[in-house]
């Protein structure tokens, strides 16, 4: 099942003499459950790319369909919440809010949208995350990589359709690092979560099932590496996956 279409995408800044463009002519598809990396040098474009997947940024020309929708036809409003429901947005500065224990960061997105969480899933998430015995906390008496890990449950409190990670490791060391893939991977394989994450750090990248390479705004290489049963048995899970 398609859950992200990406049609013919151009993103052009300045004019004249200093038109840069960022991203030429972009196309891809992404199925359900897939981990999709995308590898480029600095200033390819592929951290363009995925602020337009989100919604964050418009294109100049092109289309996005995220889950049936084409999101560039929504307006100001219905995109607000469409990007709360069906888009989880995950950075390498976590953008958690300081005056928020971890419980209601992780929950925000539902509060915005004016639902329950539903405290099954929550606890769950939580102990997925390794947050059970931090849900009281604020970021300040967080480490990088349990913030970090508050702002992947934030993006998956909402089910979404899509989760977009743009460096997510960038900011951490090593060791978090491994923990912070480690739980991306286990989220992709557990709730069957579609996963698309810029990176250029090839340890990542080799850990997903597919790799897009961008160079100078463009796709240079589309390959696959593996499906998610044979990510599931690498990782020694015995539990059924989802197809």
């Amino acid at each position: 099942m398609e859950v992200l279409r990406v049609e013919n995408l151009c993103k052009t800044y300045g004019v004249g003499d200093t038109r840069v463009d960022a991203l030429r002519n972009v196309s891809f598809t992404v199925e359900k459950g897939e981990f999709v990396a995308i590898v480029g040098p600095s200033g390819s474009g592929k951290s363009t790319l995925l602020h337009i997947l989100g919604g964050v940024d418009r294109p100049t020309s092109g289309n996005v369909v995220i889950d049936g929708t084409s999101i560039y036809e929504l307006n100001e409003t219905k995109m607000a919440i469409f990007r709360r429901r069906q888009i989880g947005l995950i950075y390498q500065f976590y953008n958690l809010l300081p005056v928020l224990n971890v419980k209601e960061n992780l929950t925000l997105p539902l509060l915005l949208d004016g639902q329950k969480p539903d405290m099954n899933y929550l606890k769950e998430l939580a102990g997925v995350l390794g947050l059970a015995k931090r849900m009281n906390h604020l970021p300040n008496q967080l480490s990088g990589g349990q913030q970090q890990r508050v702002s992947i449950g934030r993006a998956l409190i909402n089910h979404p359709a899509i989760v977009l990670a743009d460096e997510p490791t960038g900011n951490l060391d090593s060791k978090n690092s491994a923990e912070i893939v480690e739980l991306l991977k286990e989220s992709n394989l557990k709730y069957h979560q579609t996963l698309v994450i810029i990176t250029h750090d090839e340890r990542i990248a080799l850990q997903a099932d597919r790799v897009i390479s961008i160079e100078d705004g463009q796709i240079s290489g589309d390959q696959w590496q593996r499906g998610r049963e044979s990510r599931a048995r690498e990782a020694g899970w015995q539990r059924e996956v989802r197809s």
